[in-house]
């Protein structure tokens, strides 16, 4: 790897930091914060509510990722022209499908019973359909976002860019939790979250105009063509956010139609804790997709196979190390964080942990198929696989209880592991025994001393002391 590209390895992983950092706070914030002014019961129904809405991620069928991998290839080819009319295309398109969707989760939460067939009971029906129209409005201002996101990306300044979008999710999260230290219900708590969010996407739209004068918003440069070539990958993406919500969300609802909101709680707060670790090896992923974008498109497979190869030892040295410090630390940090509504269990602690081993792997392996849009196949693996873990885990929850449930998450993560890295070692033109015998191999010039210096080295001006 040259020096540029260690050198943008470095601030992107710096911004991948302050990212995670960012999410690690909202999730450790907000249990203790709505334990202590809700109810256990409450915010068990919160969570379950909450989880609907995120199936609305898969609304804009992927573009938004997948414009922001060709406009990457495409300034890296110094057409600028065809960038602009991919980001045209694709900024219509999605605001076209967000306010299509809109007007149908309208209609549908008019009709549809949801506090019913959700068991609430401690939220009205009208409450619960204001909540999840506020949070619907919140996830759909999130797919323009990405793209006005992967606008800073394709011009190198991704780094940029995600700090942006943390710095916007921080603010709304704590303007999420005003209303609910003032005392409000979840309704309200809701409202407020979506104004935050609808005021951080209008301020995105305003840096991209002032930061990257050629990328102009309009429609003098969209086109049905861009968008015909764009549909096959970008519907693939589709699957990913599905696939999470099944993961995320869907167990949560499994482990609550068989358990009970209280178990919800116990379970989700569990698994938010162990999730710590598991968002450190994804910082990884983050890190190292751009990079992995220019290189492939650039067809340098040695650049390729080795960003492949250090991203991969990467996140199983993190998520190692994380898993270790939690096993040991986890359970009183999980007993204090909840303010003792939550038992301190080593066991189910311990199993979701193990999960984020096996994550590590396989996620962070699939990170090349993502940035060069070889994903189909990808996507469908994921969705079967957290499709089978959604009922695995309602059973194992109804026959073993919490523990049952957390073994369940194992499944999807063994049917990836199966698919995902022969898979991509063929994309990297590596071979198995390569890649293992990579992982164990520790290069002179990444020892820690020597990377220090060399990203000392590396630094520009302005980041000189003095």
């Amino acid at each position: 790897m040259d020096s540029s590209t260690k050198r943008r390895l470095f601030f992107s992983f710096i911004s991948s930091w302050v990212g995670r950092l960012s999410s690690t706070i909202v999730q450790l914030v907000q249990v203790p914060v709505f334990l202590h002014f809700w109810t256990v019961p409450l915010y068990g129904e919160w969570m379950i509510i909450n989880s609907i809405p995120a199936y609305l991620s898969f609304s804009n069928i992927g573009f938004g990722s997948v414009a922001g991998n060709e406009m990457t290839m495409q300034v890296a080819g110094g057409d600028r022209d065809s960038a602009l009319r991919v980001f045209q295309s694709c900024w219509w398109l999605i605001t076209l499908i967000c306010t299509a969707t809109i007007l149908l989760l309208s209609v549908g939460l008019y009709y549809i019973p949801a506090a019913n067939l959700l068991k609430i009971s401690n939220i009205s029906e009208l409450d619960t359909k204001w909540i999840i129209f506020y949070l619907g409005v919140s996830v759909l201002l999130g797919q323009l976002e990405q793209l006005l996101q992967s606008a800073y990306r394709c011009i190198g300044r991704y780094p940029f860019g995600s700090m942006l979008k943390s710095a916007f999710s921080l603010t709304a999260f704590g303007c999420m939790m005003i209303p609910v230290m003032l005392g409000a219900g979840p309704r309200r708590t809701a409202l407020v979250y979506a104004i935050a969010n609808v005021v951080g996407t209008a301020i995105m739209c305003l840096l991209v105009r002032r930061d990257i004068t050629w990328l102009k918003f309009g429609w003098q440069h969209a086109s049905v063509a861009e968008i015909r070539k764009l549909t096959r990958p970008a519907i693939a993406f589709m699957g990913f956010p599905i696939g999470n919500a099944l993961n995320l969300q869907g167990t949560l609802l499994a482990v609550g139609y068989a358990l009970g909101p209280t178990d919800v709680v116990i379970f989700g707060t569990a698994r938010t804790v162990s999730r710590v670790a598991l968002q450190m090896a994804t910082m990884i992923n983050s890190t190292f997709e751009p990079e992995m974008t220019i290189s492939y498109g650039a067809k340098n497979r040695d650049l390729t196979r080795t960003l492949l190869r250090r991203a991969c030892q990467l996140a199983l040295i993190v998520s190692i190390v994380i898993v270790a410090v939690m096993m040991l630390f986890g359970p009183w940090f999980l007993s204090h964080w909840s303010g003792g509504h939550v038992p301190p269990s080593r066991g189910l602690l311990s199993i979701l942990l193990l999960v984020v081993i096996f994550f590590s792997l396989w996620s962070t392996s699939a990170t090349l198929m993502t940035a060069t849009n070889q994903h189909q196949k990808l996507a469908a693996y994921y969705i079967a696989a957290t499709s089978i873990t959604c009922v695995i885990c309602y059973f194992f929850a109804g026959w073993y209880g919490l523990y049952g449930a957390a073994a369940a998450l194992l499944v999807s993560e063994l049917i990836m592991n199966i698919y995902v890295v022969p898979a991509c070692l063929v994309i990297a033109h590596d071979t198995l025994p390569a890649f293992l015998a990579s992982m164990l191999h520790y290069p002179p010039s990444l020892k820690p001393g020597a990377l220090l210096a060399r990203l000392r080295r590396s630094r520009p001006p302005e980041f000189e002391e003095g």
